[in-house]
């Protein structure tokens, strides 16, 4: 099996690059599953049920979420009918599935689960549940089904914990990829066990800008050490960022546009 992943999908730029793409390279690449990061769909922060049937109609199957997934609150509603994971290490009860069981047929099952960091995030983080014993929990519900390609995306900020838990998982899930800093990474590689891993996917989106913000509002937080009120850039290059994670040759590549 071929899954292609795709990095943080930032506002209208980056939903636009994916439509543009996304069907020549599901083509062109023998792509089986497409997985995209939802986390920053809608302008920036959040995702809508009509962003996510927009980048369905584009060709990607399934979406995983961030610590910006319930930015828009009716997403909390939206999430329950939707083919969205969001972090399965939040505390207590919360809207959605942190990770799924899909049946994709003659080609298995995919497993994909959804994790937020916790070092060096958000004051939020602290109260998250320890991403490691997290995916200990779900990979023992799941131990004796055949046939499945086991997907983290594990979205944090620090590149150590990113590594730490691939080291971690390697030999026990397929793949790990990181998310959420928008930087793309080039270590992409298959650890010593056999786990597929890269630190960061990247972002799909403006790359004329700051991590998709208008570039003069982040110089004017640097310079004047206040908070900015974030716009997101619309005009300029734009980039397309993703792995493919083959199943059989246990190799992870970039693909980028």
């Amino acid at each position: 099996m071929r899954v292609l992943f795709i990095g943080d999908i930032v506002a209208s730029p980056g939903r636009k690059k994916v439509k543009e793409v996304l069907p020549g390279f599901i083509k062109d690449h023998s792509i089986d599953v497409v997985v995209g990061c939802a986390d920053n769909l809608s302008h920036g922060r959040g995702a809508k049920a009509t962003q996510i049937a927009e980048m369905m109609e584009a060709g990607i199957n399934f979406f995983t979420g961030g610590d910006h997934i319930f930015h828009n609150r009716e997403f909390e509603q939206e999430i329950e009918d939707l083919p969205v994971i969001r972090a399965g290490n939040y505390p207590g009860e919360a809207p959605g599935k942190g990770y799924e069981l899909f049946d994709l047929g003659d080609k298995g099952y995919l497993l994909l689960i959804n994790l937020l960091g916790r070092t060096s995030f958000n004051k939020s983080a602290s109260y998250l549940e320890d991403p490691f014993t997290t995916t200990d929990r779900i990979l023992d519900e799941f131990k004796d089904k055949q046939n499945v390609f086991k997907l983290v995306d594990f979205h944090a900020e620090a590149t150590s914990e990113k590594n730490a838990l691939a080291f971690y998982l390697d030999g026990r899930v397929d793949a790990v990829v990181g998310t959420h800093t928008h930087v793309p990474t080039c270590d992409n590689r298959t650890l010593p066990g056999g786990t597929m891993f890269v630190t960061d996917v990247g972002m799909t989106g403006n790359i004329d800008s700051i991590l998709g913000v208008k570039v003069d509002i982040i110089v004017n937080s640097f310079l004047t050490a206040r908070p900015q009120k974030f716009d997101w850039e619309k005009t300029g290059a734009t980039a397309f960022r993703s792995v493919i994670l083959d199943s059989v040759t246990k190799t992870i590549t970039r693909l980028d546009d």
